[in-house]
Formats: structure tokens, C-alpha cells, sequence
């Protein structure tokens, strides 16, 4: 069962990097949670647009894929240049590349609940240089 997990989830990112925000019902539950905030697909759909609004060369790329039934657990690389402040850091349009990790519960097929941490003080390292 894990491998289905595996195959849901690269389409998901399949989906993300395609900005193909139409079928994002069909991997994130009418219900979902991210990092204890209730969004649902539509609060979800507008915090990827709002990072790709940011983020204009955005890209997910999966590192680290463990699933099974009702979890996947991910390390997702990004090499991307953020315009303005990027989590309170001033960024603005120098390249960074950093990790989320990301820890998702599904249910009935799709995402219900995101965990999220991303990587701040290697941008923080980054920019400093």
C-alpha cells in the first residue's frame, strides 16, 4: 500500500509544479489542516499561489519519500529565487537553495493534515554571505 502512497504524492508534486490549482481537490480533502491551521482546498490553493506569487521560479523536488498507508513523510529541495521577504528575510531576488520537511496524515485518499518546517537559518546563512 505504501507504493500507492508514493504514486499519490508524486502526482500531487506533479500537480504543484504544474500550478494545475483546478485538480488540487483531487489530493487535498475539503477539510485539510496545514501546521494547525484549518484552510481547506481553497485556503490550501491560495497559500500555494500566494508562494508562487513570491516565488516565481518556484519548483517542489522530492529528496526523501517514505509513506505507507495513511502518513508520507518528505524532504522537498528548493533552488529558487524569492522576490521581496521570503519568511521575513530579505531576500529580494537572490537565489537560495534550502529544504522543507513535510509530514502529511491522509484520509479517505487525500491530504487531511500538513506538518510543514522549512529549513529558515540555511537562508539566513545564505543571505549573510
Amino acid at each position: 500500500m505504501a507504493n500507492h502512497a508514493i504514486i499519490f504524492y508524486d502526482r500531487y508534486i506533479a500537480c504543484l509544479n504544474a500550478r494545475d490549482w483546478k485538480r488540487l481537490g483531487e489530493f487535498v480533502a475539503a477539510g485539510a489542516i496545514h501546521n494547525g491551521r484549518p484552510l481547506g482546498v481553497d485556503g490550501y490553493r491560495a497559500m500555494l499561489e500566494e508562494n508562487c506569487r513570491d516565488i516565481p521560479d518556484l519548483q517542489f523536488k522530492l529528496d526523501l519519500v517514505m509513506a505507507d498507508e495513511a502518513h508520507i513523510a518528505s524532504r522537498i529541495r528548493f533552488d529558487c529565487t524569492p522576490r521581496g521577504e521570503f519568511l521575513g528575510l530579505p531576500v529580494n531576488g537572490r537565489r537560495v537553495v534550502f529544504h522543507e520537511h513535510a509530514f502529511y496524515t491522509l484520509a479517505a485518499g487525500k491530504i487531511a493534515e500538513v506538518f510543514s518546517v522549512i529549513d529558515k537559518a540555511g537562508i539566513e546563512a545564505q543571505i549573510s554571505l
